[in-house]
């Protein structure tokens, strides 16, 4: 397998520069792409269900080029902040407010991307590469995703008592505020709870939480100096985008599933069975596999390229971006999720 079609990423950074020297309605040209032209070349592509012999796998997971693509995410997210507080904060008087807004929304729905990029990083052993993740998070002001991602998430996907799992016939608008608020809170407690088990007190620099939420605001205040006003609030903006989008994933990922509660209190284990996948070919190539979800919360170290599909898990009908807009009509995307949820819990069921 080559490493080569994963590059094809940052065809949407190209979209952003394109669209700002075009000028006009060209501003808007990522999100186009990205939720029009894609779910359109998703069905041209059409579905990759390849999985990988042990001796495959073995050999993916330790080839670097892999890694240089998503760690190059993280150079070229930052880049492009940088260079968004650039153009609108110092150029805002060629461009009409409509251009700029479209400018400031392409750089979010493409930086929401790199919260996926992130996603991949933080779950590395390697020091350099978590770095890289908690940079992206950074860049888009949610920096205690590391946090609550990996020690909070992961423990309780598929629960009521995670706030990152939506439940069935809970809107996207609704799991939208329960999420943020409720992953925040999340973070705060295990982070404190860390503490508390080292005898470090709450009110320490040792204490994550309390950087996580200093350095976005530094790193707007940064942009604000060099850049003026404007260069603050396109990063306040940008960052809400990217929040949104990665939101709408989360929501997607695991709509109306759960885990079963054992007679002991505790939850059956994670399995196949707990998350949505979709084999969208192109998507799980922009994407970097995130779409193999399952097997991400079977294997939290497995790297991207070597993700597996299983036949038990559920299968979303497109791949994440056609979801995320059916994500935002609700009575559209109960219709067309809850009989998956009903079809897959019979199957389950006729198991037994």
């Amino acid at each position: 397998m080559s490493v080569l079609p994963y590059f094809s990423v940052f065809i949407f950074h190209l979209c952003i520069v394109l669209g700002y020297w075009l000028g006009g309605a060209g501003n808007f040209l990522a999100p186009l792409v990205i939720f029009v032209v894609v779910p359109l070349l998703d069905v041209v592509f059409g579905r990759d269900s390849r999985n990988y012999t042990a001796e495959e796998y073995e050999e993916l997971e330790h080839r670097l080029s892999f890694r240089f693509v998503t760690v190059l995410y993280a150079l070229v997210q930052l880049t492009l902040v940088v260079w968004g507080a650039y153009a609108l904060g110092w150029q805002p008087k060629s461009m009409q407010w409509w251009e700029m807004l479209g400018l400031a929304l392409s750089i979010g729905v493409v930086n929401g991307n790199g919260i996926n990029f992130a996603h991949e990083l933080l779950h590395k052993p390697t020091k350099f590469e978590q770095f890289c993740g908690k940079a992206l998070l950074m860049s888009v002001s949610y920096m205690h995703f590391f946090i609550e991602h990996i020690r909070g998430h992961h423990v309780r996907i598929a629960t009521p008592e995670d706030p990152a799992s939506a439940r069935r016939n809970e809107s996207f608008y609704a799991f939208f505020p329960r999420t943020v608020i409720g992953s925040w809170q999340s973070a705060w407690e295990l982070e404190t709870s860390r503490l508390r088990k080292r005898n470090i007190p709450v009110w320490h620099w040792r204490n994550q939480m309390l950087w996580f939420t200093v350095l976005p605001i530094l790193c707007a205040a940064a942009l604000g100096l060099t850049f003026g006003g404007i260069a603050v609030a396109f990063f306040a903006f940008q960052s809400y985008v990217a929040i949104q989008e990665l939101e709408m994933i989360n929501y997607v990922e695991h709509y109306g599933l759960s885990r079963k509660k054992l007679p002991n209190g505790r939850y059956e284990n994670v399995s196949a069975i707990h998350s949505w996948e979709a084999r969208e070919a192109l998507t799980n190539t922009l994407l970097i596999k995130l779409q193999r979800h399952a097997d991400h919360h079977i294997n939290p170290i497995r790297r991207y390229q070597s993700l597996r599909v299983f036949e038990e898990s559920p299968q979303m009908p497109t791949g994440y971006p056609g979801m995320m807009l059916m994500s935002l009509v609700p009575p559209l995307f109960f219709r067309v999720m809850n009989p998956r949820i009903d079809k897959h819990e019979k199957r389950l069921q006729d198991a037994l």
